[in-house]
């Protein structure tokens, strides 16, 4: 099944242009946005399996220009 997560970024100094632009090259995000306060950016990641999801974290946290990332797993989706 598909592995959906939500990972939030902060991003060093000016370099927020040059790090969305590097993760737009990372298929596994489905969307990218900005956001205020102390993360950044926010991406929406769809994974094909825990395997391509760990890879594409690595790949991410190889971007420079990204200071701190913390990911949360989406397990279930409720309803309003």
């Amino acid at each position: 099944s598909v592995v959906r997560a939500i990972m939030l970024i902060a991003v060093e100094g000016r370099s927020t242009p040059e790090v969305i632009r590097n993760l737009r090259g990372v298929p596994e995000i489905a969307a990218l946005h900005t956001t205020n306060g102390e993360w950044d950016l926010i991406a929406e990641m769809n994974c094909e399996s825990l395997a391509a999801f760990d890879h594409a974290l690595g790949v991410i946290r190889g971007i420079g220009g990204i200071h701190h990332s913390e990911t949360s797993i989406l397990l279930s989706s409720a309803t309003a």
